[in-house]
């Protein structure tokens, strides 16, 4: 098989080798002509699909697949005999049912079913290597991140049958419950069948023991109450073989005229809460070591505990609407809104809204507070909407291609399918998924989870890399402690500006003639900053806070209409053809790399003047209340050392005034993007300049170039190490020549992704820093980063086993 298990993705064929001529000699070794000629039509039911229509590349006729015309046949042949089920089937009705599968076969496929054993073996063997290429197993490598270039093997191993009567059976099972994690051995069985029954779901399963039964299965007989002695056997050897390769075991097993066989044992998949749990009650039943307990949890699996999911049963039986890019985990549901104003307006009356955009902007922050989640057409994993819904960990699904909004009839569409306003959906976001109406949702809890605490306490008892936050409000810095931040490693000030109470008076400043102008609304600006960075000390007191001054260029915060042009027009006191100029003439042609970052503070020093003294008043007066304040000012995207030098002689200049008003001395530090008193890369800002892209933009086709292996993964994701990185690398080395105690860390959003996270603590960065909901991920990926830094990949515990 895979070198990574890949349950359900290969190709199998059961029975190989049954013929004409080995048919009698099968009878007569066994005495049992039913249950040959029951493997005879599984055989050609599994032989047709998978070698002589799928391997061949036949595409099914009117979308009738030979499985399902032979499955029809006898379907058709139960009902008219009056059974219920396969095991109903007479040897004789077996005979025919053969006989005529033959025939439907060579009509179809327009071949004859093979009648040789070497014929069938090597069709077999071939059609399981091309099903590595088959869409489903394909789709799946994708999902988990399995190289295309692994490959694969086949196993031919001779078959053992479960379907030889009442004292046959077969079932998988599992050592400890995959679902929750609990050390119980659970599974399924099936009497009389193979185990693509099991599998396939032709049958309901029994529980394989009575710890297993459901309000569903009470009724059903587990192997435990019908074969004690075999199920006896069997938890012997599942206790047997955890111990043995100490990690929970998926099995399959059969059993053949009273006989236990074990067909295969593979390390089993598990959701997150599972993962945590057994890892952690592995370590504390010294069966593994809290190291491997630590490297055994996947990221991304502790990120499932931290939202609401949607419930894996009702998912099942839901209605797929579309499918976009999972951008912000958990699951949500509420009523379609279309505009932020309206997500804002139906969430005070208390309802819940999804908002479905095209796409966001920062004017809509509003609606995407208000709303449960968020669904775009447009945009990708790092769109503003994905980084504002992960900032507050909120679901949230972008890049819904699929999908046409008309404002006017206010309804949404996809593949000629229509909801309207105010219909449900419920958005999955952690698989992009958006079904139609309410489905269940399971609530998050991970204060309340003690495999999860525990494990947590292991990661910080490893880890080197602090991790730190993104925060823009004092309730996210709030959070993001509660989730074991230690410090804000990104607030942007720009985020504050949207505020009802405040865009007017940004905008008077941005769209002002002169300076006295724009010092008259700066004035009105200082108190609102001075009070947001008030609340974010405190709620951080003791711990560093990175403030980034003004980055985005300046059109982002101007009117998008001529009527709040005119409002503002009227509120300013002058000519709307005046102030509809200026707007004109400062928007621009790439304004990623335009006027923005320093750019704005050497031309309009007087923003900058304005933010540091905030930060500064804010800083002094907390210092007086014995609160422990240490800001951090980031000066970004300096390119120049003179931009550096300018901007710092204005922050030194203001900071320097207010400590002498209020007679304080404030532990503060003026740092950068390139160069100073600290580091902090802005991986987002820099993977677009060294790539030449728009982050904005690049949704469009870096899907397709990862498809297509150009890149190995989307750098806006994940740190691109070698590009970029090696940026990063000459500036750590460099900067650490200069001063070896230099603090350094990064502040986009990669400083939540556990592979980014591990080259941060490669190159020797001291922090990351991530939105609040993600602070637990980059800890547990931190920890996992030292662990395999000190830890070869090949070396395993040595844990002895004694038996009593």
């Amino acid at each position: 098989g895979a070198r990574s298990s890949m349950p359900g993705m290969m190709e199998t064929v059961l029975n190989v080798g049954l013929t004409s001529k080995t048919i009698p000699g099968l009878i007569k070794k066994t005495n049992n002509e039913r249950f040959v000629y029951d493997a005879y039509r599984r055989l050609m039911m599994m032989y047709s699909d998978v070698v002589m229509e799928k391997a061949a590349g036949i595409e099914p006729a009117e979308g009738q697949a030979i499985r399902h015309k032979l499955e029809h046949f006898m379907e058709k042949m139960k009902r008219d005999k009056g059974y219920r089920n396969d095991t109903d089937l007479t040897v004789d009705d077996l005979k025919v049912l053969c006989s005529e599968f033959k025939h439907i076969i060579k009509d179809t496929l327009k071949k004859e079913f093979p009648d040789n054993p070497m014929d069938q073996l090597w069709g077999g063997i071939g059609a399981v290597f091309q099903s590595w290429m088959g869409k489903r197993a394909v789709s799946y490598r994708k999902i988990e991140k399995i190289p295309e270039e692994w490959g694969t093997a086949v196993n031919v191993q001779s078959m053992v049958f479960g379907n030889t009567g009442d004292n046959s059976a077969t079932g998988v099972a599992f050592t400890r419950n995959p679902a929750t994690g609990e050390n119980m051995f659970f599974g399924e069985w099936l009497p009389n069948a193979q185990g693509e029954d099991v599998v396939a779901g032709i049958r309901t399963p029994n529980p394989v023991n009575k710890a297993g039964k459901t309000d569903d299965t009470r009724h059903l007989s587990s192997l435990e109450e019908a074969m004690p002695k075999l199920y006896k056997q069997l938890f012997g050897i599942q206790n047997k073989l955890e111990k043995h390769y100490r990690d929970m075991q998926d099995i399959e097993f059969t059993i053949e005229d009273g006989r236990l066989w074990m067909l295969q044992t593979r390390v089993g998949k598990r959701n997150g809460q599972a993962a945590i749990r057994m890892a952690v009650e592995m370590a504390k039943a010294k069966l593994i070591t809290k190291q491997t307990a630590l490297l055994r949890v996947k990221p991304d699996q502790i990120d499932e505990l931290l939202h609401p999911s949607v419930a894996p049963a009702a998912e099942k039986k839901a209605v797929e609407f579309a499918k976009g890019l999972p951008a912000g985990p958990g699951g949500a549901l509420g009523r379609i809104v279309l505009t932020a104003d309206d997500a804002e307006a139906w969430a005070q009356k208390g309802e819940k809204v999804i908002l479905v955009r095209n796409e966001t902007s920062p004017e809509d922050v509003h609606g995407m507070h208000a709303a449960e989640a968020i669904l775009t057409a447009k945009g990708g994993m790092t769109s503003h909407a994905a980084l504002v819904a992960r900032g507050w960990g909120k679901c949230c699904i972008v890049g819904c291609s699929a999908l046409t909004i008309n404002l006017k009839n206010k309804e949404i569409q996809v593949d000629g399918r229509i909801l309207k306003e105010g219909d449900w959906i419920t958005l999955n976001g952690t698989s992009g998924r958006v079904y139609e109406g309410k489905l269940d949702l399971l609530p998050a809890d991970p204060d309340h989870n003690p495999w999860y605490k525990e494990l947590m306490k292991w990661a910080d008892l490893f880890r080197t890399l602090k991790v730190r936050t993104n925060a823009d409000a004092p309730n996210d810095a709030i959070s993001a402690r509660l989730f074991g931040a230690e410090g804000i490693g990104l607030c942007r000030t720009e985020h504050m500006f949207f505020g009802p109470d405040r865009i007017k008076a940004v905008r008077e400043m941005i769209l002002s003639e002169t300076l006295e102008g724009r010092e008259k609304a700066l004035v009105k600006l200082l108190p609102f900053q001075k009070s947001d960075f008030s609340g974010i000390f405190k709620a951080m007191a003791g711990l560093p806070v990175t403030i980034r001054l003004l980055d985005p260029p300046l059109h982002e915060f101007l009117p998008h209409t001529d009527a709040e042009l005119r409002d503002l027009a009227k509120d300013m006191g002058v000519s709307f053809e005046q102030l509809d100029a200026k707007n004109k003439s400062l928007h621009e042609f790439n304004p990623m790399l335009g006027h923005r970052g320093c750019r704005l503070g050497i031309t309009f020093p007087e923003i900058y003047a304005m933010q540091v003294q905030a930060i500064m008043e804010a800083a002094c007066e907390l210092t007086k209340q014995k609160v422990k304040v240490i800001p951090e000012i980031m000066i970004p995207l300096v390119g120049h050392v003179k931009e550096l030098e300018a901007m710092k002689n204005v922050a030194v200049s203001v900071a320097d005034r207010v400590q002498k008003e209020y007679k304080v001395k404030v532990p503060y530090t003026v740092g950068t993007m390139i160069i100073a008193d600290f580091y902090s890369f802005g991986t987002n800002d820099l993977t677009q300049t060294v790539y030449g892209l728009s982050r904005d933009d690049a949704g469009r086709f870096l899907p397709f170039y990862v498809e297509h292996g150009i890149l190995k993964e989307d750098p806006f994701v994940s740190i691109d190490t070698e590009g970029v990185g090696a940026f990063m690398r000459i500036a750590v080395e460099k900067g650490r020549k200069v001063k070896k105690d230099l603090k350094m860390g990064i502040c986009g959003e990669h400083g939540g992704e556990a592979k980014s996270v591990e080259f941060c603590h490669e190159i020797g960065l001291n922090y990351v820093s991530c939105s609040p909901y993600r602070v637990p991920i980059a800890r547990f990926a931190a920890a996992q980063a030292a662990l395999k830094e000190k830890q070869p990949q090949n070396s395993v515990d040595l844990i002895i086993i004694t038996s009593n």
